[in-house]
This record gives C-alpha cells, sequence and structure tokens, in this order.
C-alpha cells in the first residue's frame, strides 16, 4: 500500500527569524537601494557582464582576500583620501605608504614627460601589496579630475594587463564616482552616471567587479541591477516602449 503524500501546504520564504521583518520595513531606511532580478533568459556564458557589488564594504574584502587585483585611481599630489592610501595603511605586509606612492607617482610622470611625452594617458601604475595587487589608473598631469575617455584608455590597457593571467584573477574595481582624491568629470561638468562608467568599462573589454559609490545608496526609490550590461527592457522603457 502506497502512503499518501502529506497535503501541499503554502509556504513563503522569509528573510528573518521570528518577527524581524516587521521590524526591518525598508522604508525606514534613509539610506537603501532596490536590487531588482537581473540577467536576461536563454542561459549564462562567462565572461559577458561586470558583477555590481552592491551592500558590500570594498575594503572589508580586500582584506579578508577576496580578490587578488584592485584598480582603483591615483594622483601626483595627494593620495591621503583615496583608496590606495586605506590599503597601504591597512596591509600590514606592505612596504608601501601614502608618501610613497604620491612620490613614486611624480617621479614616474616627470620621467614619462622626458622619455614617453608622446604616449596617451592615462598611464597604469603597478603597486605590489605583497597578496594584493593595485593597478591605478594615474590622473592626467596638470587635471584635477579623470574625464570618461581617460577611464575608456585606461581599461583598454587594464584589460591587456590582466588578460591570460589567471594570478591576477579575481580582480575588482572602483567605480569612480564620488571620489574625493581623484574625482570623474564629464563633459557636462559633472559626474556621470553610474550607468555611464559601467558602460565605458565594459565596452573597454573590462568583466570583473565594481564597487558601487556610497552615495547611491541615496537612490532607494529607483530600482538597480546586480549586473551589467542592464536587461534590454532598460533600454526599450527609455524609448518608449512597453
Amino acid at each position: 500500500m502506497t502512503a499518501k503524500a502529506p497535503p501541499t501546504q503554502a509556504h513563503s520564504v522569509r528573510l528573518y527569524e521570528d518577527d524581524a521583518e516587521a521590524l526591518m520595513d525598508a522604508s525606514s531606511f534613509a539610506q537603501r537601494v532596490c536590487i531588482l532580478p537581473g540577467g536576461e533568459p536563454g542561459g549564462a556564458r562567462a565572461g559577458e557582464r561586470i558583477r555590481i557589488l552592491w551592500g558590500q564594504d570594498m575594503l572589508r574584502d580586500l582584506i579578508d582576500g577576496r580578490y587578488r587585483t584592485i584598480i582603483c585611481g591615483v594622483n601626483d599630489e595627494d593620495n591621503s583620501h583615496g583608496m590606495i592610501a586605506q590599503l597601504v595603511s591597512l596591509i600590514e605586509t606592505s612596504q608601501w605608504r601614502e608618501k610613497a606612492v604620491t612620490s613614486y607617482a611624480k617621479m614616474f610622470h616627470e620621467s614619462a614627460g622626458v622619455h614617453a611625452a608622446g604616449d596617451r594617458e592615462p598611464y597604469v601604475l603597478k603597486f605590489d601589496l605583497d597578496r594584493l595587487l593595485v593597478l591605478a589608473l594615474l590622473r592626467p598631469k596638470g587635471r584635477d579630475h579623470f574625464t570618461t575617455t581617460d577611464i575608456s584608455r585606461g581599461f583598454q590597457t587594464i584589460t591587456k594587463m590582466l588578460r591570460g593571467r589567471r594570478e591576477r584573477q579575481p580582480v575588482a574595481s572602483v567605480s569612480f564616482l564620488g571620489a574625493r582624491s581623484n574625482r570623474l568629470v564629464a563633459d557636462t561638468g559633472r559626474e556621470p552616471a553610474f550607468e555611464t562608467v559601467l558602460q565605458t568599462m565594459y565596452e573597454a573589454g573590462f568583466r570583473g567587479d565594481v564597487y558601487p559609490a556610497p552615495q547611491l545608496w541615496n537612490l532607494g526609490s529607483v530600482g538597480a541591477f546586480p549586473t551589467y550590461p542592464f536587461p534590454e527592457g532598460v533600454s526599450r522603457m527609455r524609448e518608449g516602449s512597453s
């Protein structure tokens, strides 16, 4: 005699134990992000997306050893407020310090001005922090900011430096938005949209992870995706189609 299956019961997936869901009402938090399902139907293929690390602490992930390579900006004047300054101070086995990083960037610029004056900027400097490699886009001399053209050229170079180098994977990048030491400015004189930054990196060949700027957490009413390229529906809606 075959035993009968127990009656089907409605089951809802929960985030928290007990009554925590009622206490964690998203509308009560000023800083939040609304993440929408990403990806298109049809199966996943390798090397076709940039992953966006919403909600993750970049510095903690780097210190925990989750990446072998990090991409950020550097300049030859003052990096005390930049990502690289935080990294060299937190990684105890690194022999680099913020002043040495800035001094090296200045020396590199002076040397490039003599021996490689015709090269296209920005240059990419390598800083070996023992267990972490920093690929730093050097802000063009005489400017207080990067442009999207700089990001495009820099990431084309970085893509070549990563190609076929498994020991440099996995890799992550800052978004270059909201920066204090090496800000990013579009042709309009303002920061570009995060989408523009992702598109620029993607078209340059980058397929690693990107950490959003903390300021984007103030746009909780706007839906965000966890990967780039965004679903085709975004473009259709922008063009007025359903």
